[in-house]
Order: C-alpha cells, then sequence, then structure tokens
C-alpha cells in the first residue's frame, strides 16, 4: 500500500465515513428504531379527569389515623366515632374533657389542620392553600402512577400531560387500546378492612340497621355476585400505599391455585402486625376497587407477606400484579373524552414533511452549487451528514418524531447551510485579502466558529424553555430543534473541515472559486 492510499485510508474523513456507516446500519429498519407520534401514525387520544375531592378525603383519612393512634397511645383518649363530610373530618369523644384534651393535642402535633370544637366534636379541615397542594399532588402522582402503567403495556414513550385536573394521554400506534383504556382507568386501589357482618343480600345487611348504616360503615359486594355482600369499615385500615412489591405466583389452600402474593413496606408491616394481632378470630377483607376479593378469618398476627387468591386466573393475577405494583391512583379517574386519529391523517403527514424536506434540499442544493460551486457541493453532503446525526440521536435517546418535529428537521436545514455560508464568507474575506488556500480555510473555520455557536447556544436555549414547559407536539418540535442544533456545530466545525482536508492532502488544490 502506498503512502497516498495509507493517507486517505487513515485520514479523518474515514473516521467520519464509518461513523456514518454505523449510524445507517443503527437506523435500519428505520420504522422500527423511531417512535413516531399520534399525529404520524395514528392512535388514540384519551382525557382522563381527576377526582381530586377524594385524595382530600384520603389525606384527612390518613390524618385521622395517625390522630387516633397517637391519641390513644400517647393521651390515653380514644375517638368514639368519625366521619367524613364536605372534606371535613368530624371526630366525637365520650366528654367534653377529653375533647378539649385531644383539640390541643391536635393543634400542636398538626399544624396543617385547621379545627372548631363544638362540645364533644372536633372538626378538622385544610386550609385553601393545602387543599390546593394536594389537588396538585393527586394529578402529578397519577401521571407517574400512568406513565409506570403504559411502559408495562409496551407502549413506552407516551404523551402524558396535565391540564388543571385533566391528564391528557396520547397512545400512538396502539395495538390494543381497550386493552390499556381498561389498564389506565382502574384505580387499583388495595386495601384490608375488618368484616363487620356477611349476608346474601345487601337488604338483609340494611334491615339489621334499619336502613340506616353507621356513617363509618359500608356495604362492598363480593367479586362475584354469588359471594354476596359484607359490611365493612368505611375507612380501610391498611392500603396500597404501604404495598412493596407484588408479582403473580401458585399457592392458595390447594397449593396451585394461580395467586397474587405480596409484600408490605417496613411501615406497612407493622400497621398490619397490629392490625391482624388485634382482632384474631375475626375476618379480614382484602379489597381491590371497592370490591371484596377475598375474605378469610384471622388466625394468627401477620406482618409484611401474604396472598390474594379468589378464583383467578394466570392472565388476571399477572394483570392483577402488574397494577399493583405500579401503584394505586391518589385519586380516581373518569374518561371525560376519547378521539381516534386514523393512521390515514399520519401517512399523509409524513408524505407532506418528506416532500418539504426533499423541495428544501433541492433548492439548497441548487443555491449551493450556483453561488459555491464545489464547496456548495461540500456543504451539502455535510447537511446530509447533519441529517442524519439527528436521526441517529432521536433513536439513541428514544425521542417521539411528531409532525411539529419534521418542521424542526426542516429547520434545522436551513440552520446548518447557514453555518456553512458563515465559513465560506469568512474564507472569501481572507482570500480576497491575499491570504493562501490553505490558510484561508483552516482561518476561516476558526475565525467563524465562534459565531456560529453563540448563534447556536441562543437558538439551544429557546428550545430547552419549549421542551421544559410545552407538551406533546411542542416537546417534538423542541427535541429535534436542539438536536439539530448540536449536530450542526458537529459537521459545521468538524465533519466539514475534515472534507476540506481530506481535498488539501490529498489532491493538488491552488484555489477555490466561490
Amino acid at each position: 500500500m502506498n503512502i497516498s492510499a495509507r493517507r486517505m485510508i487513515f485520514s479523518e474523513l474515514t473516521f467520519w465515513l464509518v461513523l456514518a456507516g454505523i449510524g445507517i446500519y443503527f437506523l435500519m429498519p428505520l420504522r422500527q428504531k423511531l417512535h413516531f407520534g399520534i399525529d404520524l401514525v395514528g392512535g388514540t387520544f384519551l382525557t382522563l379527569h381527576v377526582q381530586t375531592d377524594k385524595a382530600i378525603e384520603a389525606t384527612l383519612i390518613d390524618n385521622f389515623q395517625s390522630i387516633e393512634s397517637r391519641l390513644r397511645a400517647t393521651q390515653d383518649i380514644r375517638v368514639d366515632s368519625h366521619r367524613i363530610e364536605k372534606n371535613e373530618i368530624i371526630l366525637t369523644f365520650d366528654s367534653l374533657q377529653d375533647t378539649q384534651s385531644a383539640a390541643s393535642f391536635i393543634k400542636a402535633e398538626f399544624p396543617d389542620l385547621q379545627q372548631k370544637v363544638q362540645e364533644k366534636e372536633v372538626r378538622l379541615n385544610f386550609s385553601d392553600a393545602k387543599i390546593k397542594d394536594i389537588k396538585i399532588d393527586a394529578v402529578a402522582r397519577n401521571i407517574e402512577v400512568l406513565r409506570t402503567r403504559v411502559n408495562r403495556l409496551g407502549v413506552a414513550d407516551i404523551p402524558i400531560s396535565s391540564q388543571g385536573e385533566n391528564i391528557i394521554i396520547e397512545m400512538p400506534d396502539v395495538s390494543d387500546p381497550q386493552q390499556a383504556k381498561n389498564m389506565i382507568g382502574r384505580a387499583a386501589q388495595l386495601d384490608f378492612r375488618l368484616v363487620e357482618k356477611y349476608a346474601p343480600t345487601r337488604e338483609d345487611i340494611l334491615y339489621e340497621y334499619d336502613g340506616d348504616l353507621p356513617g363509618d360503615k359500608e356495604i362492598l359486594p363480593g367479586r362475584d355476585k354469588r359471594e354476596g355482600f359484607y359490611l365493612v369499615s368505611k375507612y380501610p385500615e391498611i392500603t396500597g400505599k404501604y404495598l412493596k412489591d407484588a408479582f403473580a405466583g401458585i399457592g392458595g389452600d390447594s397449593g396451585v391455585q394461580p395467586v397474587v402474593s405480596f409484600r408490605l413496606t417496613d411501615e406497612g408491616g407493622q400497621r398490619f402486625y397490629e392490625l391482624t394481632s388485634r382482632n384474631t378470630g375475626r375476618q379480614l377483607a382484602i379489597v381491590l376497587d371497592d370490591v371484596i376479593i377475598q375474605s378469610a378469618n384471622i388466625n394468627s398476627a401477620i406482618r409484611t407477606d401474604g396472598q390474594i387468591s379468589g378464583r383467578f386466573t394466570p392472565d388476571e393475577t399477572k394483570e392483577l400484579a402488574l397494577l399493583l405494583k405500579s401503584g394505586a391512583f391518589v385519586a380516581p379517574v373518569t374518561f371525560e373524552e376519547e378521539r381516534q386519529i386514523g393512521p390515514s391523517l399520519g401517512h399523509e403527514a409524513i408524505r407532506q414533511g418528506i416532500t418539504s424536506c426533499l423541495v428544501g434540499m433541492a433548492l439548497l442544493f441548487v443555491f449551493s452549487l450556483f453561488y459555491y460551486r464545489l464547496p456548495g457541493l461540500f456543504a451539502f453532503i455535510t447537511l446530509i451528514y447533519n441529517l442524519l446525526i439527528v436521526l441517529m440521536g432521536m433513536a439513541w435517546f428514544g425521542a417521539t418524531l411528531t409532525l411539529p418535529g419534521i418542521a424542526g428537521m426542516v429547520l434545522t436545514v436551513g440552520m446548518a447551510i447557514d453555518a456553512s455560508i458563515l465559513i465560506y464568507e469568512e474564507i472569501r474575506e481572507l482570500m480576497s485579502q491575499g491570504v493562501g488556500v490553505k490558510e484561508a480555510v483552516n482561518r476561516g473555520f476558526s475565525g467563524a466558529a465562534m459565531v456560529i455557536i453563540d448563534a447556536n447556544i441562543t437558538t439551544f436555549i429557546v428550545g430547552a424553555v419549549l421542551y421544559w414547559f410545552g407538551t406533546g407536539p411542542i416537546q417534538g418540535f423542541a427535541v429535534t430543534m436542539m438536536l439539530g442544533i448540536v449536530s450542526t456545530l458537529i459537521t459545521g466545525l468538524f465533519f466539514l473541515k475534515a472534507i476540506f482536508k481530506f481535498v488539501f492532502e490529498n489532491f493538488s488544490v491552488k484555489k477555490l472559486s466561490f
């Protein structure tokens, strides 16, 4: 191998060409490597409403349970009864003295709660600011639960955003939208409650109470209507927030039943132990979304581990374990709107987007050749490399390509050619001053570098702001624009320079025509 051939093979340009080959191989097939947005491939657009009042109620209940246990442990005061009315929890005590002592204790230990004392009742509620924080937190935490669920469905990179108390979900290219809806819409609220009574019908239980249940009790159905109805506490003793893990397996009475095994956190285990140790011999119900899926006698105290059985199929145990692991909603959700977007619209959008890119590139190719001749061809090759890096970046980071994202790619094309123009104008000015070709090229790249970097950094900051505060399509535009800026700096300052260096080292170039 002669020196000239060795110089070509081990040149800086060869490195960039090899990198391009690896990138093309990595991107094939393109449809499987890139994630496409709902506007390109169609899908389902859902709007969910978060029942934030339920989150406020749950927070009140959680506070009540802490108050009750601490009053009993530190003050030897017992709550006679409690009920919740309009985001307010009402505690009733046996005596005025207990009421006053409890009110003073609650005020000192639970500053977030506002209180009113009326005879033997203490009324507790949250301030408007605290209620607002609870509502915002409920929406945000529900979004995190949804992200976990849709990712476990294999439907990754789903845009999920909030609008007030609503959650917007875009599910592109989903093979079974009904399954996704079933998973998304389930509250998956697991809790454990002591059973007070059981009867074949709801009316049998109501008859014993003359049709008027105590405020802290409610009737829940069994998983199958034939299983009857249960009178349980309205407020669960242990909730799913103490769940640490859940997984499908086999067990039950026969040892081969499909079951869901669960494990509680240390705090949950301690609460579970206290509950089961105090109530040995009683029935404990496992409740999922206000349906009793299992009821069994407490034979001994239980800490952290347990099983849920109840004539499940293997697929049902897997689905239930998935839901429990993803977490329960902080507040239930309801479907407010569902829109289907057909793939034909997406195909047309892709066709128009590609057409606009090709037309833009063709016009830039003609302009580059006409105005800069051979260096113009170099600039166009750099432009193609730029687009390749953008696609590689999107595939690498798992970004979703949307119609605005395609617009961002078209914008990238213009920005990339702009970097070449700045460099060429600097070279042209230096050559007009009598500077040699090679030196003019070197000084041209270094002289234009700072201007190119400054211009692109400001645009990158705008893209970052759009991505941070935007949602869905706006984020898609911002991602492609930011990747385009990075690739413009790489190709304009390094790849294009490598082309010039390769030409100067391997061909006798005496002058450049601009």
